[in-house]
């Protein structure tokens, strides 16, 4: 597999609660460079971004994020907004308290995210270190009868990221959707083997530091 095949699979992330308009800015223009599937930027920066890429790349934000716990309508509300300012994508954090508790409520709530996202890709942050593996399958099985497009393992933000056991449960038993892993691609190595345990998207804010690091040249 060769760099430029990873980098069509990478969302190119830059989350971190200090990033400036000039941080976002550049991780456009990186984005742009190494022909990224996308950006994922916070939801404050979608305009800016969505108006500075020019269609050069797809802007995916976040929403409910990092914790999922805000009520299904801020949650629909913050999608809205994200599509309206130019988001092509959203990730949405699950609610945990449902998928541990009540699943059937999980459901709705994606899709009524899905709807509010206008056709938008959709992928569901499960927080897969925060889980057992019986949790795993539930988030599995919500998925299943959801509409969201992607199933994904992490914000980055909690205890933990992606791990290759993890990407093979969910590519398992998550039929009819993609999978996303993010957090905890350390290595070119690494991307490599998240792709071929059947990973579909990565979503690292280092991914492309390594690739300048390896000299590759677009």
């Amino acid at each position: 597999m060769n760099i430029k095949d990873i980098l069509a699979r990478l969302d190119h992330t830059n989350l971190k609660q200090t990033v400036t308009l000039d941080d976002i800015k550049r991780t456009c223009d990186e984005g742009i460079l190494y022909n990224t599937a996308t950006i994922c930027i916070p939801p404050c920066f979608v305009r800016q971004a969505s108006d500075y890429v020019n269609n050069k790349i797809k802007v995916c934000t976040v929403i409910g994020f990092p914790n999922g716990y805000q009520t299904t309508k801020v949650k629909c509300f913050e999608t809205s907004q994200a599509v309206k300012d130019g988001a092509d994508e959203i990730d949405m954090v699950i609610n945990l308290s449902y998928l541990k508790t009540n699943p059937e409520t999980a459901v709705r709530e994606i899709n009524e995210i899905k709807e509010a996202a206008e056709g938008k890709t959709l992928k569901v942050i499960i927080e897969t270190c925060l889980l057992t593996y019986e949790e795993k399958l539930t988030a599995c099985k919500i998925l299943s009868e959801s509409k969201g497009d992607f199933i994904k393992t992490s914000t980055g933000f909690s205890t933990g990221g992606a791990t290759l056991e993890d990407i093979k449960l969910l590519v398992r038993h998550c039929k009819g959707k993609r999978v996303k892993a993010a957090g905890g691609i350390k290595s070119l190595e690494d991307a490599v083997q998240f792709i071929e345990a059947g990973a579909d998207r990565l979503g690292s804010s280092g991914l492309i530091r390594l690739v300048k690091e390896a000299n590759y040249v677009n």
